[in-house]
């Protein structure tokens, strides 16, 4: 149904979109939520508690970071062969609560990769931890805050754009971020959460703030806001999966988010950029999955390591993979 433009308005204004609840944010929350007490349970059985103490603790009070990677994490090992770090390494089993491990406590990646494991002399190529990563967490930490800015912010996006370009514009951005941060953070550190995909909803934020300017209110004082937020956001998470979430919020949101023009200057410039946006996004998925797989990432982008790493002694000042007995895993 058509509305008149100052109907439309007034809708956007007082924050009505195009459905009243937003029910794949709330299916997405449940399932995340299921899956995090399945990481728990698999932590518990191994380790005997749910959250790792030993051989480290976990800052975000959740599983080890071998149980991540064996339920799914973004980690460039188990997808592709990594030269400096090749499946056949050895890392502290699930059940390993020393520190160092003990001989009977390393495993393999063949088969800490999980899934059946990866034979021997096979190239890896677990391509779906570009997905299973949105649904898992470090902790509870990391869950609550997620699953806070879903059902805040995500939901009234998911309410203004409806649930089918809301479903397309999350996985999209949470599968675009673990592509860019696959690309440009160390090969040796595991990486879980549903950051990227929450930060595509900010990407429409910020469409919705550019494209508004004249309707919402204060947008100076907002745009204030919204800097510091975005700030505060990339600062204290794993940055490379959050700026990719970011980039592919903002062209699939210039699709499918529904801007009010008001003039046919307006409306002209936002067919424009809706055309555009789509080679655009098959492009850039296109060119930063080959590069993962065929080149090395730190030859294009050699400072990007540091992105996603605070230069120590400790880490070689993020010359090496990051793989270490001791490493914690990030989080998007």
């Amino acid at each position: 149904m058509s509305y008149p433009l100052e109907q439309r308005i007034d809708q956007k204004r007082r924050g009505i979109g195009r459905q009243r609840h937003p029910v794949i944010v709330w299916l997405l929350t449940a399932a995340m939520v299921a899956v995090f007490i399945y990481e728990l349970v698999l932590n518990s059985q191994q380790q005997g508690s749910p959250v790792s103490f030993k051989p480290v603790v976990n800052p975000m009070l959740g599983p080890s970071t071998s149980a991540l990677i064996y339920v799914g994490a973004r980690f460039p090992p188990c997808m592709k062969d990594v030269l400096t770090v090749p499946i056949t390494s050895q890392y502290p089993c699930m059940n390993d609560t020393a520190n160092p491990p003990t001989t009977d406590t390393l495993c393999t990646f063949e088969s800490l990769c999980g899934f059946g494991g990866i034979a021997a002399k096979q190239t890896p190529n677990q391509w779906f931890r570009f997905i299973t990563p949105i649904f898992l967490h470090a902790g509870f930490i990391h869950l609550a805050l997620n699953m806070l800015a879903q059902l805040t912010s995500g939901a009234q996006v998911e309410r203004e754009m409806g649930s089918a370009g809301f479903l397309l514009l999350y996985f999209a951005a949470g599968i675009f971020g673990n592509i860019f941060g696959g690309n440009f953070s160390l090969v040796g550190v595991p990486s879980v959460g549903a950051s990227g995909a929450i930060f595509g909803t900010v990407g429409v934020a910020w469409i919705d703030l550019f494209a508004h300017w004249n309707i919402v209110y204060q947008p100076g004082r907002r745009l204030v806001f919204m800097i510091i937020e975005l700030i505060l956001g990339i600062g204290v998470g794993f940055i490379p999966s959050h700026l990719g979430g970011l980039l592919m919020g903002l062209i699939v949101g210039m699709v499918f988010y529904p801007i009010i023009s008001t003039t046919p200057r307006h409306k002209t410039v936002v067919w424009i950029l809706r055309i555009a946006a789509i080679p655009l996004a098959i492009v850039l998925f296109v060119v930063l999955v080959r590069n993962f797989y065929t080149s090395d990432p730190y030859a294009s982008c050699s400072w990007c390591r540091y992105l996603s790493c605070i230069p120590t002694s400790i880490n070689n000042y993020c010359k090496g993979t990051g793989l270490a007995y001791s490493t914690t895993t990030t989080t998007n």
